[in-house]
């Protein structure tokens, strides 16, 4: 999986409409090989970014858990104390 692509489900508060265009578009990205499409390309690169969105909107509505809703802030200091670990920056 593409590294910059972050999970979205079961946060609190719930992803936003540009986290979730922001891991499309990293999708997008990884399957074309084009960090910037041609102009040629452009259409085709915004469609499937809008249609892979528009479907992550569509699995996340549809998801059930019964584990309560993750903090971010949380998330984000455990992955931070991992990344110290594994590089030696603490």
């Amino acid at each position: 999986m593409c590294r910059n692509i972050r999970p979205l489900h079961n946060f609190e508060p719930p992803a936003t409409d540009d986290e979730v265009r922001d891991a499309a578009l990293q999708f997008v990205r990884k399957v074309s090989g084009y960090s910037r499409p041609s102009v040629a390309n452009q259409e085709a690169f915004d469609q499937a970014v809008a249609a892979i969105a528009s479907a992550t909107h569509d699995l996340l509505d549809s998801l059930v858990t019964a584990a309560p809703p993750k903090d971010r802030e949380v998330e984000a200091a455990k992955a931070r104390a991992r990344a110290a670990t594994r590089y030696g920056t603490a």
